[in-house]
């Protein structure tokens, strides 16, 4: 089953993935840059076997949202944060009575904690952050961090330069708005002030489940520490995902493989649902 939410000249695509219990918890996924949430089916089913009701949001001009990024797309991070609120009113109906735990992974998960500092934590009962972190250059291993900087710098400029990321080798095709973030963060180890402050960071209470996993290069360990440090107000779990923990070989993208596992962890870190 497919929802659509017009926001504006785009569309977003949300794919629902439900169980037979009305009352369990929904979790809200929202993907990776680029990655589109068909990509995600085979993780959302290990969640629905363990009894959790699933919806996965494409992002802004990524798998089934519409129009696809061009030179007329300016929008950014702010837009993108915006899109997580709105989901989860287009989502009213299969919230009511049930727990609402928001997922993200990579720039998704960023948009769900940009998301909880600009709104608040109203209607969301936990936070879970899988391989998910601030790109900034110096939390990197030494060796990596000039790489690092030159690559999401170069991204930025040419981003800029043709007002269009074409998803040259990373990330898809992009609105440069959202590039123009990105390497921002990557730059500076912060988001842009005008989406969200470190107090409005500090001041989310939401219970977080935050993991990292194995031989992942866009976000190990440092830099997803990095972005759980940044929740200090909140009851933070941190946990790392292995590659023996798994069953399989895992890396950033990887994974969404290891559904049964990772919805062990989450099904057990559940949090009551929040006062309202």
């Amino acid at each position: 089953m497919q929802l659509s939410v017009d926001r504006g000249s785009d569309r977003l695509a949300v794919q629902l993935h439900p169980v037979d219990d009305p009352a369990a918890p929904l979790v809200v996924l929202f993907p990776a840059m680029g990655v589109p949430a068909g990509y995600y089916k085979r993780f959302a089913a290990g969640l629905n076997q363990a009894g959790l009701a699933v919806a996965v949001a494409d992002l802004r001009g990524t798998g089934a949202s519409t129009p696809a990024p061009g030179r007329s797309s300016g929008y950014g991070y702010a837009e993108t944060v915006d899109d997580v609120g709105a989901v989860l009113d287009a989502l009213a109906e299969h919230r009511a009575g049930r727990r609402t735990i928001l997922l993200g992974h990579s720039l998704g998960g960023q948009a769900c904690v940009m998301h909880l500092a600009r709104r608040g934590g109203a209607g969301v009962d936990g936070l879970v952050l899988i391989a998910v972190g601030l790109p900034y250059w110096r939390n990197y291993r030494r060796g990596q961090r000039l790489a690092v900087l030159a690559m999401t710098q170069t991204i930025g400029a040419v981003s800029a330069l043709l007002r269009v990321w074409p998803g040259w080798g990373f990330g898809g095709r992009q609105a440069r708005g959202v590039i123009r973030d990105w390497a921002y963060s990557a730059r500076r180890g912060r988001f842009p002030a005008s989406v969200c402050t470190p107090e409005q960071l500090a001041a989310i209470d939401v219970p977080a489940l935050v993991v990292s996993v194995d031989n992942d290069r866009y976000t190990p360990s440092a830099v997803v520490d990095q972005l759980a440090g940044l929740l200090s107000g909140a009851a933070v779990h941190r946990e790392h995902l292995s590659s023996d923990d798994a069953g399989l070989p895992l890396n950033h993208f990887v994974w969404v493989r290891a559904g049964a596992p990772l919805a062990a962890r989450i099904t057990a870190w559940l949090p009551a649902r929040q006062p309202s």
